[in-house]
Parts: C-alpha cells; sequence; structure tokens
C-alpha cells in the first residue's frame, strides 16, 4: 500500500484559482460574498423549517436536509480556500486533503440521492394524494433521508480511501481550490487506469439511477397535473415541481460535466469554474429557488423576522 510510503507531514500545494491581481482580488471577494450569502440562506431555510410548525411535512423536511447538505459542502471548501488566499499558504496536509474528498464526495452522493427522493415525494403527493400520509410517514422519510446520507457517505469513503492508496512521488500540486479526487489521479505515479474505468460505472450508478428515479416520477406528475380539473391546482402542483427541476438541472448538468468525462478530456480551468458552480453558486441558488416561488416559506419567513421586529 502506498501509505507505507507516505506520512501525513507529506503536504499537496492548491495552486487556487486567484492571485492578488486587482481583477482577481476583486473576483475572490465577489466568491467570498457569494458564500456567504449561501451560508446564510441555507441556515434561514433550516431554522425556519425547524420552527415554523406548518412547515413539519415530509416536503420540507427533505429541503431541510438539502439546505444542511449545501451548508456543509460550502464548509469543506469555502474556508479553505480563503484561508490559503489570505495567508499566502497553499498547502494542504494528506489528512486535510483526504478529509476534503470524503466530505465533498459524500455530500455530492448524498444530494444526489435527497433528489431523487424528493422526486418521488412530489409524484406520490400529486399522482397519490389520499395515500400520501401512509406512504411518506416520519418513519418512511426518516429511512429515505438516513439511506441518502449512509450511501453518500460510502461513496465518499470509497472514493478517499482508493485516492490514497495510490504513490504521489512527483509533483504534489493539485491545479484546484480544493482536493478533488479526479485531480490527484492525474498526478499521481501509479497506474490509475482500473480505478478510473471502476469510478466511469459507480458514477453511472451514483447519478443515473437516481436520475431514472427522477424521470419517471415527474414523467407521471406532468401527465396527472395536465388532466388536473382545478386550474389552481395545476398551478401550485407546477410551481412546486418547477422549483425543483430547476434545481436537479443546475446540479446534475455540472456534476455529470465534472464526472462523466475521461481524463484525457478534462481541462483544469474549466473544471475549476463549474466546480464554483456547484459548490458556491448552486448552494446560494436554492433557497432562493425555494423561497422566492414559495408562498409557505415566504410566509414563514415574514412570520420569524415580524416577531423579532416586534420584540425589538
Amino acid at each position: 500500500m502506498a501509505w507505507e510510503n507516505q506520512t501525513f507531514n507529506s503536504d499537496f500545494i492548491l495552486l487556487g484559482i486567484f492571485d492578488h491581481r486587482p481583477t482577481h482580488i476583486f473576483l475572490f471577494s465577489l466568491v467570498l460574498g457569494i458564500s456567504a450569502v449561501a451560508f446564510m440562506g441555507n441556515t434561514i431555510m433550516v431554522l425556519l423549517i425547524y420552527l415554523d410548525t406548518q412547515l413539519h411535512t415530509p416536503m420540507y423536511f427533505f429541503l431541510s436536509q438539502l439546505s444542511l447538505m449545501d451548508l456543509m459542502l460550502i464548509s469543506t471548501t469555502v474556508p479553505k480556500m480563503a484561508f490559503n488566499y489570505l495567508s499566502g499558504s497553499k498547502s494542504i496536509s494528506m489528512a486535510g486533503c483526504a478529509t476534503q474528498i470524503f466530505f465533498y464526495i459524500s455530500l455530492l452522493g448524498c444530494e444526489c440521492f435527497l433528489l431523487s427522493v424528493m422526486a418521488y415525494d412530489r409524484y406520490v403527493a400529486i399522482c397519490h394524494p389520499l395515500r400520501y400520509t401512509n406512504l411518506m410517514s416520519p418513519q418512511i422519510c426518516g429511512l429515505l433521508t438516513a439511506s441518502s446520507w449512509i450511501l453518500g457517505s460510502t461513496d465518499g469513503v470509497i472514493d478517499a480511501v482508493a485516492t490514497f492508496s495510490f504513490s504521489y512521488c512527483g509533483s504534489r500540486e493539485i491545479a484546484h481550490f480544493f482536493c478533488d479526487f479526479p485531480f490527484l489521479l492525474s498526478i499521481s505515479c501509479s497506474d490509475t487506469s482500473t480505478f478510473e474505468e471502476v469510478l466511469f460505472y459507480c458514477c453511472i450508478i451514483m447519478v443515473v439511477f437516481p436520475v431514472a428515479v427522477i424521470i419517471f416520477s415527474y414523467a407521471r406528475v406532468i401527465l396527472a397535473v395536465i388532466h388536473m380539473g382545478s386550474g389552481e391546482g395545476r398551478h401550485k402542483a407546477f410551481a412546486t415541481c418547477s422549483s425543483h427541476l430547476m434545481v436537479v438541472g443546475m446540479y446534475y448538468g455540472a456534476v455529470l460535466f465534472i464526472y462523466m468525462r475521461p481524463m484525457s478530456n478534462r481541462s483544469p480551468t474549466q473544471d475549476k469554474m463549474v466546480s464554483i458552480f456547484y459548490t458556491i453558486l448552486t448552494p446560494t441558488l436554492n433557497p432562493l429557488i425555494y423561497s422566492l416561488r414559495n408562498k409557505e416559506v415566504a410566509r414563514a419567513f415574514l412570520k420569524f423576522f415580524g416577531k423579532g421586529k416586534t420584540r425589538d
């Protein structure tokens, strides 16, 4: 095993995406500001859903889990990027790198499965409303959510352990702002072709299976909505589902671009830009998409902050 030839004192170098030119200082400040908005937005979503009893439904429970995953995803990458940029240091320890890979891949996997669970929830709510209480009971919701966390974390463990089973005897420079295993494989002096092939098929399972569930669920939902007699009910169903589909499209589009391409076709610059999109911008947009298009979340927001103003 390569662990025998490596120690936890062997650091990697994160080249990052910004230098100290005026333009890059502005871009860094912009990314940091967007990350702060994402952090606050997702924190507010989690608190609102927890505090408002009218939001204690399966759909909002899953939404709170999505916001929690986004919070953790931001915390996995942005603080280290900001610290390295502000301190002038570019190093990250092997333990820190492995930790980033574990949490990053785990959270990506968790969100993949959770988005399919959310699609199934909308399918049951619209296509089987009379059985919704039984089919989406608190126990079943808890089981589905726990399964998403477990499956995602399992993938994170496998990828982190496999990545650091290879030797890194040459350059330890990672052309990214955080540790992502495709970038580490590209600088390994071991033969990683077999792992890359296995990884490709694992990605198919991790991505294609949830996408298949989402497509099936929304195909049935769209058919059911079209046949709805109530115009108001049709509008509400479309509004809820379109919000979810926007999130699904942004998230899966970026993940497929990053992880389903061969290593030979990768461009570090493109990968870094897309990584910023789904590690920072998507977590920022998620609470905005769900809150701006959702009257119940807006009501809870006004109720919560209205009470705060009254107390002041």
